[in-house]
């Protein structure tokens, strides 16, 4: 009989592969699926788990790991498992189901939204809005938490925030228009390289048809997203949700009376930023003096 032990010695920072969220019921249902068909192929080739990772080329603690549903397993872990097995292409062909896995369900709750909409209309107060960062960008936010999030943690935090952007490949791809604070374009998060690439991807995103990006300058008095950021997202059903910080608690609204206030301030907002062609003036500006 196999041990389920981990064996001693096996480093947790040298495993690919992310921790299971013990709260993510959904999450945990996939991994532990997924471990299970792992080992019951495994034993079904006649390898013990000791052979397995040999030929794996990986850790025997991992391979318990990711049979126990503990680990989620990278892309590439299941990738040499179906060559290894022989199963060819039934075991890699899990790596959809793992995938949604490896996100927190709030990241992934946050990005099914975003996949059903029509528009997203978004104004931040403080940083950039998520679906505007470069991965080093999104990285160095996270590293940057108290209390200091796991590497395993800022690792699945930052893949969940960058395939967010797969937003912009959609097709017919959705309306998006977002206002930045100016101060959120100076601040070098990351270190000036890092910076660069981050105004570089402004520029990029900011010429797509499908998106609308301005800039709120430092020098405007008082507007109505003082209070903090205001998104509100529209489905093709026609339904909406909204949050705002410094409205309704900051819950999420649904009530059309609620959106059509969130609605009326980010209209405010853009009156008074800058335009489009002005905001990608601007980032050139900023560019040329990093």
């Amino acid at each position: 009989m196999e041990r389920s032990a981990v064996p001693e010695g096996e480093r947790e920072s040298e495993e690919p592969g992310w921790e299971v969220d013990p709260e993510d019921e959904q999450g945990v249902a996939i991994v532990a699926f997924v471990g299970r068909q792992l080992r019951a192929r495994r034993e079904a080739a006649g390898m013990r788990a000791s052979e397995f990772a040999g030929a794996m080329g990986y850790g025997e603690g991992l391979v318990y790991k990711v049979e126990g549903g503990t680990r989620i397993p990278r892309a590439e872990y299941l990738d040499k498992a179906d060559e290894v097995l022989g199963a060819e292409g039934s075991v890699a062909a899990m790596k959809a189901d793992v995938a949604e896995a490896r996100y927190p369900k709030r990241v992934r709750d946050l990005a099914e939204m975003e996949a059903r909409a029509v528009e997203i209309g978004a104004y931040v107060a403080h940083g950039l809005h998520g679906l505007l960062q470069t991965e080093g960008h999104a990285r160095a936010l996270f590293e940057a938490r108290q209390p200091a999030y796991t590497r395993d943690e800022v690792e699945r935090m930052t893949a969940a925030r960058t395939a967010r952007q797969s937003i912009y490949e959609r097709v017919p791809a959705p309306v998006l228009s977002f206002v930045q604070e100016e101060s959120a374009l100076r601040r070098p998060i990351g270190g000036t390289m890092e910076w660069r690439r981050q105004l570089e991807h402004l520029l990029t995103v900011g010429q797509l048809r499908s998106v609308t990006l301005q800039v709120m300058p430092t020098y405007r008095e008082a507007h109505p997203g003082m209070d903090g950021k205001i998104e509100v997202l529209k489905f093709r059903d026609g339904t909406a949700v909204g949050r705002s910080e410094g409205a309704f608690n900051g819950r999420p609204v649904t009530c059309p009376k609620q959106l059509r206030i969130l609605e009326m301030r980010y209209g405010i907002i853009r009156a008074e930023a800058l335009s489009p062609r002005e905001t990608l003036t601007f980032i050139e500006q900023v560019l040329g003096e990093t």
